[in-house]
């Protein structure tokens, strides 16, 4: 080899190491230091189904990596494009390509809160998953009735899921299904019973003549929910529909019917009528004798808890106080007394409103 054809091959020798070099310490830059060193947070979305070069560009198009060209090749090097999980992430400027790449493949989508409040029944829920952009009513309305569904959550052939979704603030993302939240809330009535447990067991060693099922439990539990929304209350209303059963007492409880009309036209009454009292339904506690057939709404761990614990009372009866709170009384007569005092009396009514209870500050213990 001539001394020319030397100086050419050390000389390309040279250009490739220091051409290697350069790439590296670029490519070492460009993965290890981000865009700028603004932290504003910006949502980013992976949908599904999306490749990572699609991925890529939107980040680049977003200002959170400087090429989507380099980032598709350091994932491919990395192996993670198969790990590119859909969902809403949590990305700013000063993230690093190596930083980002963890999280849109880690599927930690951004959580955001979802409240079912206690009492709440199917029509609510529904209309909270539409109002929350988590699909329609409608299409609420057929997974709460899915009896293939229903099995598969409960082991049982339910007529629907109303008592089973469970009131709790739930942590869901962008890109949850309607199955996906109504599935945890069921998961979560199933962890809450299974904690339970052991007080149901005192409770039918207790009331051996209370043959309950899980369905007739949880059908109480609702009553007691609808009717009071004040906590220390609930053992109380309890005992008087638990005195009502013992002397075989009609239930007479308002939610009951107005849960029977409902299912009737398809939606919630706003109001209850002498004609809806009357009006014969698989529901309705003033014609029928015993519990209802399914439950009314969707009650939280207290209501259960009361319903298997009821305060040892004599009541029979309890009108409102119309402000969220109720007079208890024993006898028929006590208790005209009191329908008279409370309700007759437009001045017992006047300004007063179930929702004053929540401006009433709490016991501290």
């Amino acid at each position: 080899m001539n001394k020319k054809m030397k100086t050419i091959l050390s000389a390309t020798a040279i250009f490739v190491v220091s051409l290697s070099i350069a790439l590296a310490f670029f490519s070492y830059q460009f993965i290890r230091t981000g865009v700028s060193h603004d932290n504003t947070e910006i949502l980013f979305d992976v949908n599904p189904g999306q490749s990572m070069p699609a991925v890529a560009q939107n980040l680049e198009s977003a200002k959170l990596i400087k090429s989507g060209k380099l980032f598709q090749w350091y994932s491919r090097y990395r192996g993670m494009n198969p790990k590119l999980k859909r969902g809403e992430y949590a990305l700013n400027a000063a993230m690093t390509p190596d930083e980002i790449l963890a999280v849109i493949t880690s599927g930690k989508s951004v959580a955001r809160n979802f409240t079912v409040a206690e009492g709440l029944n199917m029509w609510d829920i529904a209309d909270l998953l539409e109002k929350n952009n988590y699909g329609t009513k409608q299409e609420a309305f057929a997974l709460f009735r899915d009896k293939e569904f229903i099995q598969s959550l409960l082991g049982e052939n339910l007529d629907s899921l109303e008592g089973y979704l469970f009131p709790e603030t739930y942590k869901v993302t962008k890109f949850d299904s309607q199955k996906d939240i109504i599935t945890q809330m069921v998961r979560r009535f199933l962890s809450v019973y299974a904690e339970i447990q052991p007080q149901i067991e005192t409770f039918k060693l207790t009331y051996p003549q209370r043959k309950w099922s899980r369905n007739q439990l949880v059908t109480f539990a609702s009553i007691v929910e609808k009717e009071t929304g004040a906590k220390e209350e609930r053992p109380l209303v309890s005992s008087v529909f638990h005195n009502r059963l013992e002397k075989n007492m009609r239930l007479q409880t308002d939610p009951t019917v107005l849960y029977g009309v409902a299912l009737a036209r398809g939606q919630m009454p706003k109001n209850i009528t002498r004609n809806d009292l009357l009006s014969p339904t698989r529901h309705n506690t003033y014609t029928n004798y015993g519990l209802p057939p399914t439950p009314i709404s969707n009650p939280g761990k207290e209501a259960l808890l009361a319903a298997l614990n009821p305060v040892s009372s004599k009541y029979l009866y309890f009108v409102s106080h119309n402000d969220g709170t109720h007079q208890f009384s024993e006898s028929l007569d006590a208790h005209n007394a009191a329908v008279k005092t409370f309700q007759v009396d437009p001045k017992a009514r006047s300004g007063k409103s179930w929702r004053d209870l929540k401006k009433k500050p709490t016991s501290k213990n």
